[in-house]
């Protein structure tokens, strides 16, 4: 279990293999959204625009006003000789228009968020909704190939980390580089060897950035994996909280546990370590940088000395340019954290991208057309069948099920039977051979025909948080509550149903809990008898119920299995005794065939079989 969180985790934190394959996806499904995601660029622009313009007014605030010397104010020009009275009407028209762009940056930037969002948003709505689609598309083998937990983390971690980068992350990124484009651009156009002496930290602040990004990512990654093994431990310790109490060993698992969310708290003081050192650190280079600029503009504007032939720079552009080094501190620290996090998104998009693409092993083919309502022969010719490419799981399968027919399947463990059921309903495909329906091989029809007139109840029963008249319901949505009663009555289960708290309105919990497995059993398998399939598949239906609880259904299951093809794998002895045919599998092969008493007159491995395994359950 520990393990296997560290490897999701690892998944989850690892940097993005191909940024740009990845934005090309995304692209393809903003393409609907494009109007939000073109207008949230148009206001990043602008609001990038606004913070490069302040620093400039705020230059020419001095030099056109306070101490007039400039020949080219933006908003007004007064020489040295004006009054007080018009230089101060001057600066408060610039003061107004200074305030105009502090708000106009202000507004565009909630419009830009608002606009990324409403489009982020709605990617992400459509992207959920696929992958929801393909996980419904997806076949049994995948799930028995793949963990659940890292199908779930795609559809919530990686999701989220996505869902983050749409938010905020990629934005303040994308704003970031504008930014710091355009304070660089309004630099070199006001005095090229000053925005040189200006700039000349920012070498130092993308080393330091990018060291205490990459250990900052290091040690959160560390984090992550804590965190995971804290949940781990956590869910361990509820699942198996019978386990722990009955072995007594509580303190063992107190300490487990204390170790973990230590270990999880060093890895975070760490994180956080990096993380609060980034922006000192680009502080101080940042006053680095003020310094300089200040030392060398005011020697240059003291002496009445222009730097490498250019003019005396002005008080106005010192106080603009220590503006703007102020101003490129913020995008470089953003960037800086937020990259990581846009990688750990686009990181994230892979995984689902991965799921996506997925092949689905079971489809229907161009010209698959509805099953007709069928009678219920079934025929397996010579069928093959692996879940791994040269590994055969059956080997010339043959036989015939008559309509009405009750077929056991019986054998050893892992000889097969369960890979022979499945092929009926194609959740799996033969490599080999065919199995037909009424002579219609079940690879020419659509899936939807074929599995609504099979009905399947499986050993591991699965029930909905739902009500119990709504998990019955399942197996004809349209039944109406009569219908539902009836089905209920048919199998034995209504008398236990009305006995619950609110009857066929009890909520049941998770995975039916509440319920004992022979009463979880008994309403799956009313969900099939509302179903009312054509072909009856039970795995090991009843292994689950005691003996008196078997005796009930076994009444109801006479009925139900009337008129209609059932393919049992028995546990049960008395199954296999009313069947019309038996079927000894071992190692993918059928090797004996026929009743119960003319298997057990061959005495061969049924006969075997039988004394190891049924004898004393025939005694019991």
């Amino acid at each position: 279990m520990l393990d296997f969180n560290r490897r999701i985790l690892d998944q989850e934190t690892s940097k993005s293999q191909n940024i740009f394959r990845t934005i090309g996806r995304f692209a393809q499904y903003f393409r609907q959204y494009w109007l939000g995601f073109a207008f949230s660029m148009i206001f990043v622009v602008i609001s990038a625009w606004a913070t490069v313009l302040a620093p400039e007014l705020t230059g020419q605030a001095v030099d056109c006003y306070l101490f007039p010397s400039a020949e080219n104010c933006w908003y007004t020009t007064v020489d040295t000789a004006a009054s007080t009275s018009t230089r101060l009407e001057g600066l408060g028209g610039l003061v107004i228009v200074l305030v105009a762009v502090f708000v106009l940056d202000a507004v565009m930037v909630g419009l830009a968020f608002y606009a990324m969002r409403w489009a982020g948003q709605n990617v992400i709505r459509d992207i959920r909704n696929r992958l929801f689609d393909k996980i419904h598309q997806l076949s049994i083998g995948y799930y028995t190939r793949n963990e659940a937990g890292d199908i779930m983390s795609r559809l919530t971690n990686d999701l989220d980390t996505v869902q983050q980068m749409f938010n905020f992350a990629l934005l303040n990124v994308i704003r970031g580089v504008f930014i710091i484009g355009s304070i660089v651009f309004a630099m070199l156009r006001a005095n090229v060897p000053y925005a040189l002496v200006s700039l000349s930290m920012i070498p130092l602040m993308l080393v330091a950035t990018q060291y205490f990004s990459s250990q900052a990512r290091k040690a959160f990654r560390k984090a992550r994996q804590e965190i995971g093994n804290v949940n781990a431990d956590l869910q361990e310790s509820i699942a198996g909280a019978r386990e722990v109490q009955a072995f007594n060993r509580e303190e063992e698992s107190i300490a487990q546990f204390n170790a973990g969310n230590q270990a999880n708290r060093d890895a975070n003081i760490r994180a956080a370590m990096f993380t609060s050192a980034l922006n000192p650190v680009l502080e101080a280079l940042s006053f680095a940088a003020m310094g300089l600029m200040v030392l060398v503009g005011g020697y240059s504007a003291l002496n009445n000395q222009p730097l490498l032939g250019t003019s005396v720079i002005s008080v106005g552009t010192i106080i603009a340019f220590i503006a703007y080094i102020q101003r490129l501190n913020q995008p470089v620290q953003q960037i800086a954290i937020l990259w990581t996090n846009v990688q750990s998104g686009i990181a994230g998009g892979e995984r689902i991208f991965s799921l996506l693409d997925e092949p689905v092993d079971i489809v229907d083919k161009p010209d698959a057309r509805p099953l007709p309502t069928i009678d219920g022969t079934v025929i397996f010719e010579n069928v093959e069948a692996e879940y791994k490419p040269g590994e055969k799981v059956l080997r010339g399968i043959n036989f015939q099920a008559n309509k009405g027919q009750i077929i056991a399947i019986v054998g050893p463990t892992g000889a097969g039977k369960t890979t022979i059921i499945n092929l009926i309903p194609r959740f799996y495909d033969v490599t080999n051979g065919a199995v037909k329906i009424d002579g219609i091989d079940v690879r020419d029809v659509t899936q939807d025909s074929l599995r609504s007139q099979i009905g399947i109840v499986l050993q591991d029963t699965f029930l909905f948080s739902d009500t119990v008249m709504e998990n019955i319901r399942y197996g004809r949505l349209d039944a109406t509550d009569e219908e539902v009663i009836e089905a209920a009555k048919l199998v034995a289960a209504h008398e236990f149903i009305e006995r619950l708290p609110d009857g066929y309105q009890t909520v049941l919990g998770e995975r039916g809990g509440g319920l004992s497995q022979g009463q979880r059993q008994l309403i799956a398998i009313a969900r099939v008898a509302l179903m009312n399939p054509n072909i009856l598949i039970l795995d090991e239906a009843t292994s689950s119920v005691d003996t008196r609880t078997e005796r009930i259904i076994q009444a109801a299951f006479e009925k139900l299995l009337e008129g209609r093809t059932s393919f049992v794998i028995a546990h049960r002895l008395s199954t296999i005794r009313n069947a019309d045919q038996v079927l000894m599998v071992k190692d993918g092969q059928i090797i004996e065939r026929g009743t119960h008493q003319e298997l057990l007159a061959q005495r061969g491995a049924y006969y075997d079989l039988y004394m190891s395994q049924f004898s004393e359950a025939e005694a019991s």
